[in-house]
């Protein structure tokens, strides 16, 4: 298993529109493997493989406080959704200390491989309905802060772009 690098915004990759996964072969299970250990040492709950610079439709996620319970997506599709809306603070891996409330379904219906290759269906509310449909949103090239006003979103970038080039000086 190895730690794969997490893209930052406003990094123009995370805009990548990802393809789907042909073959769970060797490649994805390591792929899989690489960014569960990736997200586990981030402590983040969700990762999308465009956030590593692979533009597959690929998801990971341990909502488990004991991080023992990984939940593996493969070419993920949303077959429903509900009406009834909540706001959630989201944070994000690809935006580090950034927070702020973002609308999405409370509940969502999905089907998708899992890390066999299994074609699985998934009811989800509350966090994980909000983790899914975050992550799947990365997989469309799309970053959480692009729900913000343009205001927000301006702040957070020119916060990024400070933090990286502090980064590389150091």
């Amino acid at each position: 298993m190895a730690l794969l690098p997490i893209l930052c915004y406003p990094d123009p990759r995370l805009h990548t529109v990802a393809q789907p996964v042909q073959l769970v072969d060797a490649r994805i299970k390591t792929l899989i493997s690489d960014m569960l250990e990736t997200m586990y040492d981030a402590e983040g709950i969700g990762l999308a493989a465009t956030q590593v610079d692979v533009h597959e439709r690929l998801i990971v996620m341990d909502l488990s406080g004991e991080r023992n319970s990984p939940l593996v997506l493969i070419n993920p599709e949303i077959t429903w959704a509900s009406q009834e809306q909540q706001v959630n603070d989201e944070g994000c891996l690809s935006v580090p200390g950034i927070y702020d409330g973002v609308e999405r379904s409370s509940s969502i219906q999905l089907k998708a491989q899992d890390g066999e290759g299994r074609l699985r269906t998934l009811d989800a509310q509350g966090l994980l309905a909000v983790c899914i449909q975050h992550e799947m949103d990365h997989l469309l090239g799309k970053v959480f802060v692009e729900y913000l006003s343009p205001l927000k979103r301006n702040r957070i970038k020119t916060k990024m772009l400070k933090a990286r080039r502090e980064t590389v000086r150091a």
